[in-house]
C-alpha cells in the first residue's frame, strides 16, 4: 500500500467518528417520525384499503440512508452517508 493512500484510509477512519455522531442523530430523529409515518399508513390503509405513497417513499428513503451509513461504518464502503455526500433517494424499486 502507498504511504498516501495509507494516510488517505486513516483520515477516513477517523471521519467516521464525525460522521457516526452527526448521521446518528439525524437518523435517529428520523426514525420516530418513520414511525409515525407506520401509524398514520396503517390506520389509512384500514380505512381507506390503500396506502399514502408519499408517506412510503419517505419511509424507503429512510431505509436507503440507514443501509448506506451501514455500510460506511462498518467498513463495508467508504461512501459517506447523508449529511457528507447527496442523499440517496432509493437503493431498491420502489413499488
Amino acid at each position: 500500500m502507498k504511504k498516501s493512500n495509507k494516510k488517505t484510509e486513516r483520515k477516513e477512519i477517523w471521519m467516521r467518528i464525525l460522521v457516526g455522531v452527526v448521521t446518528g442523530m439525524i437518523l435517529y430523529i428520523w426514525a420516530y417520525l418513520i414511525g409515525l409515518f407506520f401509524i398514520i399508513n396503517f390506520i389509512y390503509g384500514i380505512f381507506k384499503g390503500k396506502r399514502l405513497r408519499d408517506l412510503s417513499e419517505l419511509s424507503e428513503i429512510w431505509n436507503s440512508q440507514i443501509y448506506v451509513f451501514l455500510r460506511y461504518m462498518n467498513f463495508v464502503s467508504n461512501k459517506r452517508p447523508f449529511p457528507f455526500k447527496t442523499l440517496e433517494k432509493s437503493l431498491s424499486k420502489f413499488n
